[in-house]
């Protein structure tokens, strides 16, 4: 019997503690929301004791603690310096043999699934046994594309390393969390041919004003990193969910985005995936059909009753999804509750005004409510951000989690 790893078949949500929210919430899929006709990608989980086997093995816990002892949030150049010391001793460390073997027969057992040595998704899903709340999302690194045994293990290596990125670092510092209590799971799925498609992410609140009543697709060309870092601007759908449910024509909004690149895989050297330009022509239409909104619109809204029924409350969901350009399905790929929008008061409605007018110099898509004011600070790359000073108002041409520390 696997210690170290866990088929998505065998959790759910009471798995926390042990697979982290992420592969605790795919399991959850897997096991109870797929009877409804709701494709999910099969996989399984390298578990968090496995983490802390690293640690132990390895004799570095207490080298990590000392490095990141006192460590300042503020000071970018240091604290990336002691973050990347952490990476460097977890990479050092290697994956224990006990764990590596476990890795590469349940990667054997996921191939001969599906006849051929199998493109999978290698994802990070934190976990703090006593803070089974709290949310990591967006704070490790994600490896896609990935085929082999031993190209496996090294992306999994690189995800439990990645615990100590600068983004992941600052956040725990912002939260109050101790860095030795959160342990690191990794989810192995099988990858989704949306490199051929188009993909996105589905929230079933309107993300601006908190509003409950409707489901907001968005969709883009290529695999979904793109979107879910922020690199492009997606086409968006408002659904809503009355009219949905009754049969009536629901969509009061459609949106085209720019959809500027298409994430792809890379068919040589290192690098797993590559960016490309999207055509003018592409750009121009919508990378998803009405039709395909409604049934993720479904899925969405029956996926939020299930997690509303699980918690006794009800329970709005961040969710990705891909299209499969081979078999043309559609598939959701994540789907965890939403913690940014929801929590936000629903009765009280702030409202924010200029007191002067001045010449406009440049507009944009705005995705925020307030008013921001100060010098600006034009950063073209994440290295440059020690650059960056209190106050100041950031330019950028795109930020991703990397940009967290500022």
């Amino acid at each position: 019997m696997a210690k170290f790893i866990k088929s998505f078949d065998e959790i759910s949500l009471a798995d926390v503690p042990l697979v982290g929210g992420k592969n605790a919430s795919l399991g959850e899929l897997v096991k109870s929301v797929a009877i409804h006709g709701i494709q999910v990608p099969h996989g399984f989980c390298v578990t968090a004791p496995a983490y802390r086997l690293i640690l132990e093995d390895g004799k570095i816990k207490d080298e990590i603690e000392k490095l990141l002892e006192g460590v300042d949030k503020s000071n970018l150049d240091d604290l990336s310096s002691r973050a990347r010391a952490c990476r460097v001793l977890i990479k050092k460390a290697g994956i224990p043999d006990a764990v590596a073997e476990e890795i590469r027969q349940a990667y054997r057992k996921l191939s001969a699934e599906h006849g051929h040595e199998v493109d999978v998704a290698v994802r990070s899903s934190a976990t703090a046994e006593d803070l089974p709340d709290a949310s990591f999302a967006g704070q490790q690194e994600t490896f896609l594309n990935i085929r082999g045994e031993e190209a496996l293990l090294e992306a999994c290596l690189n995800c439990f390393a990645s615990l100590f990125t600068d983004r992941a670092v600052s956040y725990r510092i912002d939260k109050g969390f101790d860095h030795m209590v959160v342990s690191l799971s990794i989810g192995v799925q099988k990858m989704v041919r949306s490199d051929l498609s188009s993909s996105g992410v589905i929230f079933t609140l309107d993300t601006e004003s908190g509003f409950r009543d409707v489901v907001l697709v968005t969709s883009s060309y290529g695999l979904g990193e793109n979107i879910v870092a922020g690199r492009v601007d997606p086409d968006e759908f408002l659904v809503f969910k009355t009219t949905l449910q009754k049969g009536f024509d629901p969509i009061l909004r459609r949106r085209v985005g720019a959809k500027q690149y298409r994430m792809i895989y890379s068919g040589h050297g290192t690098r797993t995936t590559r960016n490309i330009e999207v055509r003018p022509e592409d750009r121009e239409r919508f990378s998803i059909s009405d039709a395909e909104v409604l049934k993720l619109a479904h899925w969405a809204c029956t996926i939020e009753h299930h997690y509303s029924e699980l918690y006794g409350r009800p329970t709005a969901m961040d969710i990705e999804w891909a299209k499969d350009g081979n078999d043309g399905h559609l598939y959701i790929v994540q789907a965890r509750p939403e913690t940014i929008h929801s929590p936000k008061e629903t009765t009280v409605l702030e409202a924010f005004r200029l007191e002067t007018r001045s010449e406009v110099l440049v507009t944009g898509r705005s995705i925020g409510e307030r008013i921001g004011s100060g010098s600006v600070r034009t950063i073209g790359d994440a290295s440059e951000l020690g650059l960056f000073k209190d106050g100041e108002v950031l330019v950028a041409d795109m930020t991703d989690p990397d940009w967290e520390p500022v």
